[in-house]
């Protein structure tokens, strides 16, 4: 039986100013062309908190028109090292007001507030390692058959189209942004309907920070009508989309229309292999928040847990043992490590897929159930020796559902790892430096850990293979991903 206990509702008492949260277009709050609004719902207490204009197309089409102009009258053309001043100038005054973006995040998305915290950090961080590599960032010298000089040169494409997601809205917010305006463009920032307050405050921030009016844009709005609006302009060069697989599938349908450059990063199935051989006590106590932090909203949630026969039995045990002594609550408070859902309607479709594991005879080794009534809540379930053909093994959940199955042979377990469509991250756990290598060799995934969990780091490229998409964010391929790539030739 579940242990976890639910904490009281978080005050809203003087979070937000209670007028509209209005969108950032051309440097300044406006809004939308029609005054259409959209109420957000906190989902730790189901209540109404504020509203946020609503962008339309024609909304759209002005900012990327305004975005055009930034471009053409400057912003390209700016100096690398006071580019990269500014950058630094936004990194600051985002660790200034650390805390009231991390509130916002809080009710906005029940996102536990020490994570919301390191996330706004995160996102400062970023905007610091993009301010130095402007510096850094340049082509090369080539020497060639014919002699003279062959050189190339990385330019910015102009206007580029960020597309972010609900579960993680600030940081990635700034993994499209800081590379993007690095290298010279501007952008036209496109958050999630149920996320859009912190973006639209790093919007405002950046301009005061220095950004130069219409640099950065934000527009707040239903994503079918505005993304698909940013994705078929003329004038957008690049789009940059975090999101899931089939909405990842449209846009580059649509993009292909005039051959604009894509980046995708899309949905996960991540596995977590366990040797017998290496620290299991370890992997089996910090394993649970691979999948459950977030609640499970997270395309690099080690959803999908192998472990070796001969420890199965007492890693399973470990594993729900840990899972049983997580934190549920008001995700306002600093010792909550699991907050709600997002939405009723995201708590419903993980409900669908533990539904259909409960009509399979699924083993349950915890959790599955609403452990408050009011909230967005649900308990972090662990599915045990899970038949492979189920939705809980195929599917992303994007909940805090995590299968664990045994396997005997190496290779007979890779054949399962990579039977899945995706492809984003993944851990292994051994201590074979042989078997490390050769298995994460045999992966296929972007982004792989050996002996820990991490998936970020703001210095590497991350990304998937197959389904999961394509294109990197984040380290220096990132900023290459916002430039296109000239040679020129001068003949001695």
């Amino acid at each position: 039986m579940m242990t976890h206990k639910i904490m009281g509702n978080p005050s809203l008492a003087d979070l937000m100013n209670p007028k509209p949260v209005h969108l950032f277009v051309d440097g300044v709050h406006r809004d939308g062309s029609t005054g259409a609004r959209t109420q957000l719902t906190n989902p730790a207490t189901e209540a109404v908190f504020t509203e946020v204009a609503a962008a339309t197309p024609a909304d759209a089409n002005a900012a990327v028109e305004s975005a055009q102009r930034a471009w053409e009258d400057g912003w390209r053309n700016l100096a690398p090292g006071k580019r990269a001043e500014i950058l630094f100038n936004i990194a600051r005054v985002l660790r200034e007001h650390r805390e009231e973006l991390a509130q916002l995040e809080c009710a906005n998305i029940g996102k536990p507030i020490s994570d919301a915290r390191d996330e706004i950090g995160l996102g400062a961080r970023v905007f610091e390692y993009y301010a130095g590599a402007v510096g850094q960032f340049c082509g090369q010298t080539i020497p060639v058959a014919r002699g003279g000089l062959d050189f190339t040169l990385r330019e910015p494409m102009g206007v580029v189209a960020a597309i972010v997601p609900w579960n993680f809205p600030f940081p990635i917010a700034c993994w499209k942004a800081a590379p993007a305006l690095a290298a010279g463009n501007c952008v036209v920032l496109k958050p999630a309907s149920l996320s859009p307050l912190t973006a639209l405050r790093l919007g405002e921030l950046a301009h005061v920070a220095g950004l130069p009016p219409g640099v950065l844009q934000v527009l707040a709005g239903p994503g079918s009508a505005i993304g698909d609006a940013l994705v078929t302009h003329p004038l957008v060069r690049k789009v940059s989309f975090t999101g899931s697989t089939e909405i990842g599938r449209r846009i580059m349908e649509l993009a292909s229309r005039d051959l604009k450059r894509v980046s995708l990063e899309l949905g996960g199935k991540s596995p977590n292999i366990v040797f017998a051989d290496a620290d299991w006590q370890r992997a089996a106590d910090t394993s649970p928040m691979s999948i459950f932090a977030n609640t499970g909203q997270d395309c690099c949630a080690r959803s999908r847990v192998f472990v070796e026969q001969s420890i199965y039995e007492p890693f399973a045990e470990r594993f729900i043992a840990a899972t049983r002594g997580l934190v549920i609550g008001n995700p306002a408070q600093d010792t909550t490590q699991l907050g709600p859902l997002v939405s009723a309607s995201q708590r419903a479709s993980v409900e669908d897929f533990l539904a259909d594991a409960r009509k399979h005879g699924t083993q349950f080794g915890c959790g599955g159930k609403r452990p408050s009534a009011k909230g967005y809540y649900l308990e972090p379930t662990v599915l045990l020796d899970v038949d492979k053909s189920t939705r809980c093994w195929r599917e992303e959940i994007f909940g805090p559902v995590v299968c664990i199955v045994p396997f005997d042979h190496e290779e007979q377990m890779l054949r399962a790892v990579n039977a899945s469509p995706y492809g984003l991250s993944g851990s292994i756990w051994t201590n074979d430096i042989r078997r490390a290598l050769r298995v994460a060799r045999a992966v296929q995934s972007g982004v792989l850990s050996v002996n820990s969990h991490s998936s970020v780091h703001v210095e590497a490229p991350f990304g998937g293979y197959k389904q999961s998409g394509l294109g990197r964010d984040l380290g220096m391929a990132a900023m290459e991903g916002y430039t296109e790539l000239k040679n020129i030739y001068v003949a001695e």
